[in-house]
């Protein structure tokens, strides 16, 4: 199922993001803040913007139900950078916010994740699909999507099963990028095969062009894209222009309607594996419900897979709320969260336990069009 793209200004979408900690209604108590670090200026700030739009959609509907203890987000700019994340990290933990929620990439996240683990806070649901922030375990980290493992192993499944087995990996320079390619790598080495190409791009940076030539020089069938949504989108406009007519296939990070906004009708044919359902798929009850919520909001909100799972990561975290033992503490939202067993979410089951803090294994592939639909 398909549905047109409604563009989302960053002007508009910074202020509503920054602007509504304060707005949250008082119900008897002080209500329980969840800290978030993501970037909402600079090249990658549509993926906190969009993740951070649709956890607010949720709560915003959450709280205004009688007899719930508000649930209410403060969020801080780090531009997708380590050190500034890590600086936001230690302030929201002075500031003794009841978890930290929502972190979006690898780098970052994993800046955050000692800072989260020595002082006991719950660091639920973030944006990144590394191993490295799944192993080893911690007893405070819950992961809500798939690994990049998971995602980068139905590409190269996809990929192989049609005959096209020179795969070009094109990579973020950090930990983003090596988690990513350690994980077509792997899918690729259980095929007995390796990259025909490796190239990188700084993070933050759209400097292709040393990248294009080394890859397109390698004449690949398709490029693995490992990076966020305008590099990606810069580099898939320079190998066209250099003349390479392989596939892109990219990962959920990249932002699926922000690499369709940047490519415009250059969006047509490129790959994005996702880790949530279709928001576009009214076959599928979260999406109907989503849909719903969006609708409500109006130019508040926008559909789209990224603020698609920060609606699902809230949803999933009030649920461990409800399911905590007593009073809500730290530890009962832990417990909570442990005892949420195969349960559906509008047609998505995720599956905590003692052992397992990862909710979901979920990955299907889309296909981006020249006229901004996504194709699942």
């Amino acid at each position: 199922m398909t549905m047109n793209r409604r563009r989302f200004s960053l002007a508009a979408g910074a202020a509503a993001t920054l602007g509504g900690f304060g707005l949250a209604r008082a119900q008897g108590e002080a209500p329980l803040v969840l800290g978030q670090s993501a970037p909402f200026t600079g090249p990658a700030a549509q993926l906190g913007i969009q993740f951070h739009q649709g956890a607010k959609l949720f709560l915003e509907s959450y709280n205004a139900q009688p007899g719930r203890r508000n649930v209410v987000i403060k969020n801080l700019d780090d531009g997708y950078e380590p050190e500034r994340c890590a600086a936001n990290t230690q302030k929201l933990i002075d500031e003794d916010v009841f978890a930290l929620f929502g972190y979006i990439g690898t780098p970052t996240s994993l800046a955050a994740l000692p800072l989260a683990v020595n002082s006991k806070v719950p660091f639920i649901a973030p944006l990144t699909g590394a191993m490295s922030l799944r192993e080893p375990f911690q007893k405070n980290v819950f992961h809500l999507r798939a690994s990049y493992n998971d995602e980068t192993a139905l590409m190269v499944k996809q990929l192989t099963t049609l005959g096209l087995k020179k795969i070009a990996v094109f990579y973020q320079n950090d930990a983003y990028g090596k988690a990513g390619l350690d994980g077509v790598t792997l899918a690729l080495e259980q095929l007995q095969l390796k990259p025909v190409a490796l190239a990188t791009v700084e993070r933050n940076s759209n400097d292709v062009a040393a990248a294009v030539k080394t890859i397109a020089g390698a004449r690949p069938d398709a490029v693995v894209q490992i990076g966020a949504y305008k590099a990606c989108a810069a580099f898939i406009r320079e190998a066209r222009k250099a003349g390479y007519g392989g596939t892109f296939f990219n990962m959920s990070f990249v932002g699926t309607q922000a690499l369709a906004d940047e490519l415009g009708k250059d969006a047509a044919g490129v790959m994005v594996t996702q880790v949530v359902p279709s928001p576009y798929n009214p076959a599928n009850a979260l999406a109907r419900e989503f849909a719903d919520a969006v609708r409500k909001a109006g130019n508040a909100a926008s559909a789209n897979f990224s603020s698609m799972e920060g609606y699902l990561a809230a949803k999933v975290l009030t649920e461990g709320l409800r399911k905590a033992p007593g009073k809500p503490t730290r530890d009962s939202l832990v417990a909570g969260l442990e005892s949420i067993d195969r349960q559906q979410f509008g047609g998505f089951e995720v599956s905590f336990s003692a052992k397992n803090h990862v909710g979901s294994k979920f990955v299907e592939l889309s296909m981006l069009t020249a006229d901004g639909r996504v194709r699942t």
